[in-house]
């Protein structure tokens, strides 16, 4: 499958939108039947034995992984699936999506690599919530402005876990974070959730935003699933902060320059996964 080429760019106002607030909704970034696609290559890893081969990584609702609550299906207790777009095709195309570059390089400039990517599964009844917390402070990467998409693969709503957002406290100091069951959070005497702001977004729309915005997503209380994949990127000139030597980030568009983040390309050809299998997990 082929994703459009189409590109899309924000309005002065829009640009000026997410600057002001640290994020911005945009809808149809694919096609109905890319969306059916994507879709459906989800629940083929989650339910249909499509094999999670390397580098693609699961991971288990803590709840279900220590057996305090029963799934009748495996799948229907995952709560992330790692490196998708390293590992499979389809999600190669929407994480170089046109339409997803064009918005990115009005935000970050003309060099981009992206930093990492996750599937964020919400099973209904199962998937649980992700305290308030900043993007940046769990990333070795410096300048703290990355920009992520946040692509609803389902309709995300207040009742299965749409995100909730501070708007405009990217603009402040990182926050401190603390160490809570399960999670990493901003120190809640930090903000008021009273503040908090819901968005909502239609599948196969986006919310970009800022990786010093708060976010918050509740749990999924309704009977539909919430599917969304974080497609996180940063500026090519950006600098690794972690210890040992740079990892290789995948190239988006633009250069590599010396001194910053290293990059490596993708041959989508190559990411084609078997439909059936023993998954790795």
């Amino acid at each position: 499958m082929q994703m459009s080429t189409e590109t899309t760019k924000l309005t002065e106002s829009e640009l000026e939108s997410y600057q002001d607030n640290g994020c911005i909704v945009v809808e149809d970034l694919v096609s109905p039947d890319e969306l059916k696609r994507l879709q459906q290559r989800v629940h083929e890893y989650t339910h249909g034995g499509r094999s999670a081969h390397a580098p693609i990584r699961f991971q288990t609702e803590p709840r279900v992984a220590r057996g305090e609550l029963k799934v009748d299906h495996p799948g229907d207790g995952y709560r992330k699936i790692d490196k998708l777009v390293e590992g499979d095709d389809l999600f190669y195309r929407l994480g170089t999506n046109a339409k997803i570059v064009g918005i990115l390089e009005q935000i970050l400039g003309s060099d981009i690599k992206m930093f990492r990517n996750a599937m964020l599964l919400k099973p209904p009844g199962v998937g649980s919530p992700k305290g308030m917390h900043q993007d940046s402070p769990y990333w070795c990467i410096e300048p703290m402005a990355l920009c992520s998409c946040w692509f609803a693969i389902d309709n995300a709503t207040s009742e299965n876990g749409c995100m909730a957002v501070l708007p405009g406290r990217h603009k402040k100091p990182p926050m401190p974070h603390i160490r809570v069951t399960d999670d990493y959070v901003a120190d809640p005497d930090l903000y008021d959730m009273n503040d908090a702001v819901l968005l909502p977004v239609k599948a196969g729309g986006g919310l970009f935003f800022h990786s010093l915005l708060p976010h918050y997503t509740g749990p999924n209380k309704s009977r539909a699933w919430r599917r969304a994949i974080a497609l996180s990127y940063m500026s090519a000139k950006s600098k690794h902060t972690g210890k040992g030597e740079c990892p290789q980030y995948t190239n988006i568009k633009g250069q590599t320059f010396p001194g910053s983040v290293r990059g490596m390309d993708w041959n989508p050809k190559a990411l084609v996964s078997p439909p059936s299998g023993s998954a790795e997990r």
